[in-house]
């Protein structure tokens, strides 16, 4: 049975920080519909532990913050892209703190209360606004319930979207954003939304590697959507691992806080020594990139399967004051963080590249935006620094709120859709062809691309990517569409993408380390890696992959 096409100005896809602050500032000017593709609260912002990153103490400055992000982004961070983030930082952090945000504050010297600030690795001052050590929670259950009681936002959750509707792929005149197709997962059926704008704030692609820190919806939707819309992206190579996430069979991507190591822990080898100090002057406050790469040196040198993370010295009322949430989880699976250390490996973590974009949110195709995790808007070059993330959500989404508010009056209704075209395929019989992709897809990923890489594993893993594109097209084409087969599609791209681009970048730089090129090119200025649909390459994209729907 066909169902009515939905209209509204503004369709935003995702439900963290950056697409509920996104909803929340244009809902006074117009309707919104916001998509979750599980429950509202299950992204990557829920759960952030660290905080936001922002000036605001007077030994602080935006010059500081500036150039602490230019040298954790190892040469490729867009300087105006840094100060744009940068200077706005103040104005999110009193925005949320309007909303309702339950920042952790204490007296200052002149006896006010203020903002605790923690500091945290690549910063040389404490300007990590946090809500103990769940800030993330606090963001998003705070801007989730101001964002249910407001009557111009439509909050769905468990709708996943299939792909972007474009006026090319209708094969109408010009390309620009018309819409989305999604399925609803409480019905199985596939609707059409119609909008005037479109925003992705779907995060990142973690998911792509076997270990990750993130939930399990962080699979490059937004990434892809938009390649095959015709958008470019950029730097694919700069995956970002988290130093630290606890090992245990049971922790499913529990992550021990950076601030850990910023209120004194320290990482151990097996035996009990330090090592950080072999790696780099700054010890455990280094960048991530090479924390994680000296964890990572130091578990294949020993053999190790995981290393150690220590702050059992400092009191335990300082720890559990400072890190309740965590303290409370170690405990459960059987850890006392105030009196012996925690087991840790490293884990995928954020996706410092992504879909192109001006300082407003802007893509290549017109009337699509893309805020947060999934944009590149030039900021985290090729590591991004701690907390500097949720600051992009929130600064990109008010940047991309007041360049929408000024565009709706003269941006038309989209005309009538087509509807979702079902005619020639039939429900799988073979789901577990999905199930066997994505676990080779996630496994070679980790082995062939991960924190190390070579030449010839970059290979083996192109050809193997390449060979389960092929496979997964042509189930796509041939059977109706579910959230496991919509996700492994659009890994499967992403982890193309992020193949190419590493074969792409002959040197070390950040993120993307390779023994075949174990230093940075300083021969030229650096370079981000730009990767263009239509020119891939040399060839062009697989028709296969173009929405199945009819022209009108």
């Amino acid at each position: 049975m066909a169902t009515s096409p939905v209209f509204t100005d503004v369709l935003i896809i995702g439900c963290g920080a950056a697409g509920l602050s996104l909803a929340l500032r244009l809902a006074d000017t117009a309707r919104v519909i916001t998509l979750a593709k599980g429950p509202l609260h299950e992204g990557s912002t829920y759960y952030a532990q660290g905080g936001v990153s922002a000036v605001l103490d007077a030994g602080d400055s935006i010059e500081s913050h500036l150039q602490d992000t230019l040298i954790a982004g190892a040469g490729l961070c867009h300087p105006d892209a840094v100060r744009f983030t940068v200077e706005h930082g103040r104005a999110v952090i009193e925005w949320l703190s309007e909303q309702g945000v339950p920042f952790t504050r204490e007296p200052n010297a002149e006896g006010n209360v203020d903002y605790h600030l923690h500091r945290e690795g690549g910063h040389s001052h404490r300007r990590i606004v946090h809500a103990a050590d769940a800030t993330g929670r606090a963001i998003q259950t705070t801007l989730e319930a101001r964002a249910r009681q407001h009557p111009s936002i439509t909050l769905h959750d468990h709708y996943s979207v299939v792909d972007l509707i474009t006026s090319r792929k209708l094969g109408w005149s010009g390309n620009h954003c018309l819409g989305a197709y999604v399925l609803n997962r409480h019905t199985g059926r596939v609707e059409v939304i119609a909008a005037r704008f479109v925003v992705l704030a779907t995060g990142g692609a973690s998911r792509v590697y076997l270990y990750s820190s993130n939930p399990d919806g962080s699979t490059g939707d937004g990434i892809a959507m938009a390649w095959r819309a015709g958008c470019r992206v950029a730097n694919m190579e700069f995956m970002q691992f988290h130093p630290t996430c606890l090992y245990h069979p049971q922790a499913k991507s529990f992550l021990i806080s950076e601030a850990v190591r910023g209120e004194g822990g320290v990482l151990l080898l097996p035996d009990g020594n330090r090592f950080m100090q072999h790696f780099d002057s700054r010890l455990e406050l280094a960048p991530r990139d090479i924390v994680a790469r000296a964890i990572d040196h130091e578990m294949k040198r020993l053999g190790a399967e995981c290393l150690y993370l220590d702050i059992s010295h400092k009191p335990a009322e300082f720890i559990r004051s400072h890190f309740p949430n965590i303290d409370a989880k170690c405990r459960e699976y059987g850890f006392d963080m105030t009196r012996e250390p925690l087991p840790v490996v490293p884990a995928a973590h954020y996706t410092c590249g992504g879909v192109l974009t001006d300082l407003t949110g802007r893509t290549d195709l017109e009337r699509l935006y893309a805020i947060g995790e999934v944009a590149f808007t030039g900021l985290h070059g090729a590591n991004r620094m701690a907390s500097n993330s949720l600051l992009e959500c929130l600064v990109f989404a008010a940047a991309a709120s007041a360049d929408i508010r000024a565009r709706l009056p003269r941006v038309p209704d989209p005309p009538a859709l087509p509807e979702w075209d079902e005619s020639r395929v039939t429900d799988s019989d073979e789901e577990v062809v999905v199930t066997h992709n994505w676990q080779e897809l996630r496994r070679f990923m980790w082995d062939y691309v991960g924190i190390v890489r070579t030449d010839k594993r970059l290979q083996r893993a192109r050809h193997r990517v390449e060979l389960l594109l092929r496979e997964i097209a042509e189930y796509y084409g041939n059977f109706r569409v579910s959230n496991n087969l919509i996700e492994l599609r659009n890994l499967a791209l992403v982890a193309d993408l992020i193949i190419r681009s590493a074969l792409e970048r002959k040197e070390s730089r950040g993120l993307h380390y390779t023994l075949d090129y174990p230093t940075a090119n300083d021969s030229a200025p650096p370079r981000d890696t730009i990767l263009v649909p239509g020119n891939f390459a040399g060839k062009e994209w697989d028709p296969r992959w173009l929405d199945r729907i009819e022209p009108t």
